[in-house]
């Protein structure tokens, strides 16, 4: 039953950052996904982030068959319609906006649909979770998510500390997401968030996007999908079945330089480890129930097994953030 149910549902990835090329394109429509939100830049400025928009068009028109842009919910659903995986963009930092509020609206012309306040580290707009006082959301940061609700670009706050998240739930007139965490009550890591944060997030119409990258996860690479599944269920119970959807984090084919790249940017000399340590410096060893898009099945399979009803996994498989991005991206 589970395998008709998710060749017939949406099926949205909240995140994912791959190396893109055919193969990985192919496994996607392959694993049954509609969607997924592609990190197309994290510290990259403007002309950087331009580059990246050009190098994606080169995809879509070289892999026509196969992927296409979302410029709105309806292409998630006409995605759907034509077997093809639809692809949103989305940046990790706000280094593309510079400290230009102006550009907000130039790059949501440009597709740039979501976009995280901050990448671990304190930004100009907000607080990352790796630094140890949390100053909250910036003066630059309250005009920015103005401009943002205003303009149809969503706030993400992944990787914020918890008084900035907290912030922007408050300061933003329209739902925020955190796209790829888990709550901190099954694995502490710092990019994990509270059940304040949760709580919040929820009761304020914002949507979490669980992650399956190991470092966010109980028992890293070996949590099991029945640990997994539990963890939804259990979030489920805090936030609402309405509040909760998948942001997997998947990484694929990505080299080493990636991951330095992403925990490094150009701000440091020394090597960041990230959520990583120096004896374990590289990408983590994938779950083996979840190596890559090819095995979401398994995880309706899992949620089945945990005994959602088909209604509940179709809204966290999909239909949640269908719904969250179906008034999110209208401008106002």
């Amino acid at each position: 039953m589970h395998n008709n149910l998710h060749k017939e549902m949406i099926v949205i990835d909240g995140l994912q950052y791959s190396n893109w090329n055919r193969k990985i394109f192919e496994q996607l429509r392959e694993g049954g996904v509609t969607m997924v939100h592609a990190t197309i830049v994290y510290h990259e400025q403007i002309r950087e982030t331009l580059m990246r928009i050009a190098q994606w068009n080169r995809h879509f028109e070289m892999h026509a068959d196969l992927i296409m842009p979302v410029k709105s919910a309806a292409d998630i659903r006409l995605a759907k319609q034509l077997g093809k995986v639809g692809i949103m963009f989305g940046a990790q930092n706000c280094s593309s906006i510079e400290d230009d509020i102006g550009m907000i609206e130039v790059m949501r012309e440009l597709n740039l649909m979501i976009m995280q306040l901050t990448y671990n580290n304190q930004s100009l707009l907000a607080c990352g979770c790796y630094e140890v006082e949390d100053s909250g959301v910036s003066r630059f940061g309250r005009q920015a998510i103005k401009e943002m609700n205003r303009v149809g670009m969503i706030v993400d706050m992944s990787h914020s500390g918890e008084r900035s998240t907290l912030d922007a739930i408050e300061i933003s007139e329209r739902p925020i997401v955190i796209s790829h965490a888990n709550p901190s009550n099954f694995h502490a890591a710092k990019r994990n968030k509270s059940d304040t944060v949760l709580k919040s997030l929820a009761e304020s119409g914002g949507l979490l996007g669980f992650s399956l990258y190991p470092f966010h996860l109980k028992n890293g690479p070996d949590c099991t999908r029945e640990e997994f599944c539990d963890m939804v269920a259990r979030t489920a119970d805090l936030m609402g079945i309405d509040r909760i959807g998948i942001g997997t984090d998947l990484c694929q084919e990505q080299p080493l330089s990636v991951l330095e790249w992403m925990r490094n940017g150009r701000w440091s000399k020394d090597t960041d480890y990230g959520e990583g340590s120096k004896s374990n410096a590289d990408w983590p060893r994938p779950l083996s129930w979840f190596r890559d898009s090819r095995d979401f099945p398994n995880l309706t399979r899992g949620l089945f097994e945990r005994g959602f009803d088909q209604h509940e996994i179709a809204k966290i498989m999909g239909l949640n953030w269908l719904n969250f991005l179906e008034s999110g991206l209208k401008t106002q």
